[in-house]
């Protein structure tokens, strides 16, 4: 039991720091393309990987067909929040607000899972107090990578887009927890969700007009980044994601959000060379202690997982 929770941690880190990573992959493609399409390609060229990894559809179950009906309805949900819905949302945001908000706003959905999980999943994962001063830790810290140091601006609908990106990213989390009860295997069911995701996301590029040129991906910087998009932020890091909910559950999972700014101001410092100043630095060292207070189980319930 205690390794396989050691290795949903593992999962959880090696994930948010692809996902940490992807801003520089995204900026140069945002010259070329818009980020509705970014989007759909990447997706698209995710659930190839996994059907290639996954090809089979059966799933072998003894329920029945209307049991099967409602967890497509759940696998859709899926789709239209953490694939479609979450990335419009914080898009969209970023073209009303500035990116400071978004970041603290965004990764403001672990305390956003955390509520859901306790009026909907009551029996699943008990909240504690650690939780709630990690919280609390992380976002200061968060606030301070985001601002460093820069006039904090209200935008009021770019704000609210964020913070609906963040309650959308919370019902994903909700969802894959279900899912991950179906006893379907996880790159199958992170396939199952991409088809859905696309579904949704596929009306959106006639209403962004967008222009789908095969010329553009020629480029090799192109066609590098949308493959690292593609290939590691979507289809690896979206299985491993759904993986570690599984395993820690999407409380525990979640709080691993807040290593993202962390991840991203570090790795702007080695690759662009953008200077860390004593703000970042408090702020990545207070992400990070907010992140472990909020991971730490008391002895009670460390004595009870142990039991299990």
């Amino acid at each position: 039991m205690l390794a396989e929770e050691y290795k949903g941690h593992l999962a959880a880190f090696f994930t948010v720091f692809l996902w940490g990573t992807t801003f520089i992959s995204t900026k140069v493609l945002l010259i070329d393309f818009l980020p509705v399409e970014i989007l759909f390609v990447r997706f698209c060229m995710g659930w190839f990987i996994l059907f290639l990894l996954s090809p089979h559809s059966r799933v072998q179950t003894n329920s029945k067909q209307k049991f099967i009906f409602n967890q497509e309805l759940i696998f859709a949900g899926a789709g239209f929040t953490g694939i479609c819905l979450y990335f419009l949302l914080e898009n969209i945001a970023l073209t009303y607000t500035m990116a400071s908000n978004v970041g603290v706003l965004v990764c403001i959905s672990p305390f956003l899972t955390a509520l859901l999980v306790h009026f909907f999943m009551k029996s699943e994962e008990k909240l504690q107090r650690n939780f709630f001063i990690g919280f609390f830790v992380a976002i200061t810290g968060i606030f301070l990578i985001s601002f460093n140091g820069s006039k904090l601006q209200l935008n009021p609908l770019g704000d609210i887009l964020a913070l609906s990106a963040a309650f959308v990213w919370a019902c994903y989390s909700i969802l894959t927890k279900k899912i991950s009860k179906f006893g379907i295997p996880v790159i199958l069911a992170t396939r199952k969700t991409f088809f859905y995701g696309l579904l949704f996301i596929f009306p959106t590029l006639f209403i962004f007009d967008t222009h789908m040129e095969i010329q553009r991906f020629y480029n090799l910087t192109n066609l590098f980044n949308i493959l690292y998009l593609g290939g590691g932020a979507s289809a690896l890091c979206f299985v491993t994601w759904n993986y570690t909910v599984k395993i820690l559950g999407a409380i525990k999972t979640s709080v691993y959000i807040y290593l993202i700014p962390v991840i991203t101001v570090v790795t702007a410092a080695i690759v662009l060379a953008e200077p860390m100043s004593l703000l970042l630095t408090l702020g990545t060292a207070l992400t990070i202690v907010g992140l472990f207070i909020s991971k730490y189980d008391s002895p009670k319930a460390r004595s009870v997982k142990r039991q299990k």
